[in-house]
């Protein structure tokens, strides 16, 4: 806590000259008055409009848009959240920060700035960025939310194409491209979208062991190849009769792709030099799918009731074998096969009723129905097995010691809520919420049992402008996490090569905790940036990490469990400033500071440790020269104070990440073909661990080797062309 104490003082002192040099920024009169045109007041999307910023569409004229996310990308101190509850999330939570003609995205999967690159450019009449809570949103809980409004016409129709070439730096040359149509025939609107990704990479690993005192014992040199594309058709259905509004989302991916590993050891021993290979073969089978839905009626008296859904289906399945030789034999020996199966599937309903109960506050309540559920299985055959050989495994020996190798899990849970939003004032307001969930957690398989759960998440949200463009904002809440269930089962460990699986926990429970924060922003005049800056605490109950399974003494064992309480503090300050004092008022300057501290007993060590890493910086630079449809930018990011640690019963692993940059440039030519050239991972920066094995357990303190390693996937080149007709 005393870096932060000081850091926040620094950040304080920032933030304060900051916001002196904000209000003495210089324009040239055509700037100043493009950027006063651009900003101004809302009286559709928010009833506090004077903390609603709005932007034409013609504001972006001059930087020759694409897609939706082409202007967003123009608004300095907007960032976007999900637009659904997310992958791994409790529900279908609030519904991020992005509304499309007023209106929530309904799904799970469905990512804000995918949906955003669906949207043409010419399809947008404004967009609203709407800071202040209110009663009419349809989301909730974010700090500003981003309202992207579309020309209302009797029709239209358009189609965008992207093409997408991407060098590797192992000289693999991969094509992608992605196709969007659009249609609007009255009340009646509807996106296409097919997408093929290329997503290969070859990283490239290099180890050296150690033993305790520091000696040589071998090196390592692995190559592991990921050869994947990822095919993906969604569509995006609405309708809007009158007071009722339908809309209809789907989607499909599919990712099937193979994943070979090859590896050069060196053993260093009293006999001599000793050359080994080892290499594996995985299959991965990958898809997913999803649907989700709304229907919306407006009453003439304001009030709104709403009913979303949404159903999914994830499927990764995986067969992994190793094989093994040394140069004076013939060929490869196989001595390991896992077959590792998990689908995964959700179905969701929720209702909403919104009301007003006076002209200062409203009331927003409704129900949710989820169920979820995850069929996993594991087989493991190993050449050093006991067991008879059995073709189910590869041939090899079955692996009876596996913990809770198969399992089915189903979560039955409801959830009734409630959302008041009071205008307490002109300047000021205050949103808060309870929720009640109750749930029951049912698995069978090798373990058979059912628990159930009750849990209460109040929150507050207290938002109060000092001024048109200066806010305080203060949050208290209460979480509950989504527990993973395949934890529940034992699972294939990918970080480990010599530790093939991980146990399972069918005693693991939700982690709870309740969050307090309080942040400043500053919007800088003419739409010159944005300044922010905030601090967390967070009590954590029941924190969830790996604890202690073992069953025989000589065979220490872990699981991902309940390790006990825990406290986080994280401090982020944000800079998103136009460069209007260096003549570049078509320039972005983003920059993000996150410092964290933390504090957990270890169950293992018995003493204080930290979460995750201590902090970060990332800057990003965005220029368009508009005369000459011209862009180029930069984003850079860097980790600071230590890494991360990882404490198991076995071992001690520190993780790093060193610096990043990405680069890109685009240009505009022929009016309306947009060619972009970007490289990502430019600085060829390599994920490192130094990871200590210990004899026995950790607890007992004896080192046994030293693991130190680093691995890069490099540079690579992506050239990409975009256009709409």
């Amino acid at each position: 806590m005393k870096h932060l104490s000081q850091f926040s003082k620094l950040s304080l002192l920032l933030f304060l000259v900051s916001a002196q040099n904000g209000f003495s920024q210089e324009s040239t009169p055509n700037q100043q008055l493009g950027r006063e045109a651009a900003v101004e007041d809302s009286t559709d999307a928010d009833e506090n409009a004077a903390s609603t910023l709005v932007y034409s569409a013609d504001f972006f004229a001059q930087y020759s848009p694409v897609t939706a996310k082409d202007m967003l990308d123009r608004i300095p101190g907007v960032s976007l959240r999900g637009g659904g509850g997310g992958r791994g999330n409790r529900g279908l939570g609030t519904g991020g920060n992005l509304l499309i003609n007023g209106q929530r995205i309904a799904g799970k999967d469905n990512s804000a700035s995918d949906q955003l690159e669906r949207i043409t450019a010419a399809e947008v009449e404004r967009i609203e960025i709407i800071r202040d809570t209110s009663g009419a949103l349809n989301v909730r809980g974010a700090s500003e939310v981003i309202n992207v409004i579309l020309i209302a016409v009797e029709s239209r129709s358009s189609t965008t194409v992207e093409l997408i070439n991407r060098l590797n730096h192992d000289n693999k040359f991969e094509t992608g491209g992605s196709a969007a149509w659009s249609q609007q025939i009255g009340n009646f609107q509807a996106l296409v979208n097919l997408r093929s990704r290329p997503n290969y990479e070859n990283r490239d690993n290099r180890e050296v062991r150690l033993g305790p005192d520091g000696e040589l014992l071998g090196t390592l040199f692995a190559t592991t190849i990921r050869d994947q594309d990822e095919q993906t058709l969604s569509t995006n259905l609405s309708y809007s009769p009158g007071p009722h509004r339908m809309q209809l989302n789907a989607s499909i991916s599919e990712g099937d792709h193979p994943r070979p590993v090859h590896r050069d050891f060196v053993d260093f021993t009293d006999a001599g030099v000793i050359n080994s290979i080892q290499e594996e073969q995985v299959e991965n089978e990958e898809s997913n799918w999803e649907v989700g839905g709304d229907y919306e009626y407006n009453f003439t008296n304001g009030t709104r009731l709403s009913v979303l859904f949404v159903a999914n289906n994830e499927v990764r399945n995986s067969v992994r074998e190793r094989f093994e030789a040394d140069p004076a034999n013939i060929g490869l020996s196989k001595n390991l096969f896992i077959d590792s199966r998990r689908e995964r599937q959700e179905f969701i309903v929720q209702t909403n009723y919104n009301f007003s109960l006076n002209e200062a506050q409203s009331l927003r309540v409704g129900f949710e129905r989820a169920d979820t559920q995850l069929d996993s299985s594991l087989l493991i055959g190993s050449s050093f097995g006991t067991e008879p050989l059995s073709a189910i495994v590869g041939g090899l020996s079955p692996l009876s010691s596996i913990s809770n190798p198969g399992t089915k899990v189903q979560e039955i849970r409801y959830e009734g809520f409630a959302f008041h939003n009071w205008s307490l004032n002109d300047r000021s307001s205050l949103e808060s919420s309870i929720v009640y969930e109750t749930s029951e957690i049912t698995q069978t398989g090798a373990v058979t049992k059912t628990r159930d759960f009750q849990f209460w998440r109040p929150s507050f949200d207290y938002r109060f402008n000092i001024t048109d463009n200066f806010r305080f904002r203060a949050t208290i809440k209460r979480d509950v996490s989504q527990l993973s269930f395949s934890s529940f089962a034992a699972t294939t460990n990918e970080d480990d090569r010599d530790l093939n699986a991980l146990a399972g926990n069918p005693e693991l429970e939700p982690e709870t905790s309740w969050s307090y924060e309080a942040g400043l922003e500053y919007r800088l005049p003419n739409d010159g940036g944005v300044l922010s800056s905030s601090i967390t605490h967070t009590d954590i109950d029941n924190r969830i990490g790996r604890v202690n399974a073992t069953i025989d003494p000589s065979q220490p064992l872990s699981a991902t469990g309940n390790v006990g309480p825990a406290k986080r503090w994280s401090m982020f300050n944000r800079a998103s400033i136009r460069l209007n004092r260096l003549n570049l008022p078509d320039a972005i300057l983003g920059v993000i500071v996150g410092l964290f501290d933390s504090e957990i007993k270890d169950p293992f060590l018995q003493t204080e440790q930290r979460l995750g890493g201590r902090g970060f910086v990332g800057i990003n630079f965005r220029h368009d020269i508009t005369s000459l449809g011209l862009s180029y930018g930069i984003d850079y990011s860097h980790s600071f104070w230590g890494g991360n640690y990882d404490i198991d019963i076995q071992t001690i692993t520190r993780n790093d990440r060193e610096r990043s940059l990405d680069l890109f440039v685009s240009k505009v030519w022929f009016e309306d073909w947009t060619f972009r050239l970007e490289t990502d991972n430019t600085l060829d920066a390599s994920r490192c661990r130094f990871r200590q094995r210990f004899d026995g357990t950790t607890i007992d303190g004896s080192l046994a080797l030293i693991q130190d390693s680093c691995s890069s996937r490099y540079r690579r080149w992506t050239l990409s062309v975009q256009t709409t007709f």
